[in-house]
């Protein structure tokens, strides 16, 4: 079987921005950097790829240049491509919501898009047991919660699941 890598898209950022999520995830490292030789389509020297795991979770980065005639007339962003992040803890949430959404924007839901366009689905664990649990009416009440949430809040959508 083929392996499989998320590949996210940059025009200029992708060491920054795996240096960047890096920073943020435990047990994460840049694995390798390859860099674009003379025939470019990059300048010499520049960034191509960046190899990264994202605690054990191989990805890898690209510039490719604007205007290259392989690169799209649109950048991939949040509408083509998400990350998920599920957390065992709200602590784990909260410290995810805060530093991936610096320099970028807090959405509903739980989602956020960072400073790099990427959206990312911030999601504490039991959340599918409150808002898809058995009990109709209680999964229907968690879920109208979450909806008028922007970071979720386990603690509070399990209060409301219950009450």
């Amino acid at each position: 079987m083929p392996s499989i890598t998320p590949f996210l898209w940059f025009t200029g950022d992708a060491e920054e921005a795996a240096e960047f999520y890096v920073s943020i995830f435990k047990n994460s490292k840049i694995t390798d950097v390859s860099r674009y030789g003379e025939a470019g389509p990059g300048p010499a020297g520049s960034v191509m790829t960046v190899d990264f795991e994202l605690d054990g979770q191989p990805l890898m980065a690209i510039n490719a240049p604007a205007g290259d005639p392989g690169v799209p007339a649109e950048n991939f962003s949040q509408g083509k491509v998400a990350l998920f992040a599920g957390c065992k803890t709200q602590a784990e949430v909260d410290d995810l919501w805060d530093k991936l959404s610096e320099g970028g924007q807090k959405l509903p839901c739980g989602w956020v898009a960072d400073r790099y366009g990427f959206a990312w689905n911030i999601v504490p664990e039991g959340l599918r047991d409150v808002i898809g649990g058995d009990d109709e009416e209680r999964a229907a009440r968690a879920m109208r919660a979450m909806l008028q949430m922007s970071k979720l809040d386990i603690d509070e959508l399990r209060r409301v699941y219950n009450a």
